[in-house]
């Protein structure tokens, strides 16, 4: 089944269950899903967005909410950081499993094998690589660095 189903069957079990805060998370992340739609049908995109942009939206949004809840909690307001975690649970439901350190060197690695990377400047086509296969589960703005250590080492040797 494939995400957007994923993500309409869980709304309607959720309307059964009268599961109200649930019920408003899955259909804000409908909405972000139909804004995105309707951008690429714009740009010319039939279809809409496939499974790996719905992908870069739920991080988005997870990304978002807990900044937010970080926000919220330098403010005080520990209802509203509570309120937003609970959506990055309901959230994470639909991204896959995270990569864990040793699971991300092993895909930087196999990147940059692949891209043929020798140095700083293939970075972008690495990342590249990276974003395609492993969309929802690499953090990027941890990888990056990696990336970027293992191509300066590379050219260094």
């Amino acid at each position: 089944m494939d995400l957007r189903a994923r993500i309409s069957c869980a709304l309607k079990q959720a309307m059964k269950d009268k599961d109200q805060s649930k019920v408003s998370t899955l259909r804000l992340i409908n909405a972000a899903i139909k804004d995105k739609d309707i951008d690429a049908r714009a740009a010319g995109q039939e279809d809409g967005v496939g499974e790996a942009e719905v992908l870069a939206i739920l991080g988005k949004m997870t990304k978002q909410r807990a900044e937010s809840a970080r926000a919220y909690e330098e403010g005080g307001r520990l209802d509203l950081a509570e309120n937003e975690r609970s959506e990055i649970v309901i959230i994470e439901e639909f991204l896959p499993q995270k990569l864990n350190d040793d699971e991300a060197r092993a895909a930087v690695d196999a990147a940059i094998t692949e891209v043929g990377a020798a140095g700083i400047r293939d970075m972008g086509r690495v990342m590249g690589v990276l974003k395609t296969r492993y969309t929802g589960q690499l953090d990027f703005a941890a990888v990056g660095p990696m990336v970027k250590d293992k191509l300066c080492a590379g050219s260094a040797a």
